[in-house]
């Protein structure tokens, strides 16, 4: 429920060794010590996301704005669905795949519209575990068009960046604008 920007410092910590979490579990249990004194073989687990796509996407993902979003859709579907689906003999996975995902169809749309935009316009976290510039984002690089030593800066560049930067979230709005509408107001049932 919390910003991705109060939440900075664990989520980097996360990020910098997804596997630290683990490795204490082994530490504090002694498991770690009896395979290192029974095999000879020191286990440290250590799996860092730094500068890689993976970490710059997966804090990202999870939002409040989703479980909202996916809550309030649940909340319109009628009972009387669930309780046919069970009399055809459906399970509850089976429910989910073939029935709620079909109807939310419109919500993904809508919060992956969202999510793109959001995601898109980020500048502190890929600035924050992004130090080789093949991983930076598209946002982040925007500084680079603007000289930070001598020189006036050359604003007919900066902005015919800023405008080439804007283009992909432009096509996606316009792209997805009947279903971002639909996702957010209509409910098919």
């Amino acid at each position: 429920m919390l910003p991705l920007e109060v939440r900075i410092v664990p989520t980097y910590a996360v990020v910098a060794n997804v596997l630290s979490p683990y490795q204490a579990i082994l530490d504090v249990t002694g498991i770690s010590w009896l395979i290192e004194k029974a095999s000879g073989v020191e286990v440290s687990l250590s799996l860092g996301l730094l500068n890689s796509y993976t970490g710059l996407i997966m804090p990202l993902i999870a939002t409040a704005t989703g479980t909202f979003l996916y809550r309030q859709f649940f909340l319109t579907v009628p009972d009387e669905l669930t309780e046919a689906a069970r009399m055809d003999g459906a399970g509850s996975l089976r429910f989910f795949i073939d029935i709620l995902l079909p109807l939310s169809r419109n919500n993904m749309a809508a919060l992956g519209t969202i999510m793109f935009l959001w995601a898109w316009n980020q500048y502190l976290w890929p600035l924050l575990i992004t130090t080789d510039a093949s991983h930076a984002t598209a946002v982040t690089e925007l500084k680079q068009l603007i000289p930070n030593v001598g020189g006036a800066p050359e604003w007919h560049i900066a902005m015919a960046g800023t405008l080439i930067v804007m283009l992909p979230p432009l096509i996606v709005v316009v792209l997805m604008q009947r279903w971002f509408v639909r996702g957010l107001i209509a409910t098919e049932k």
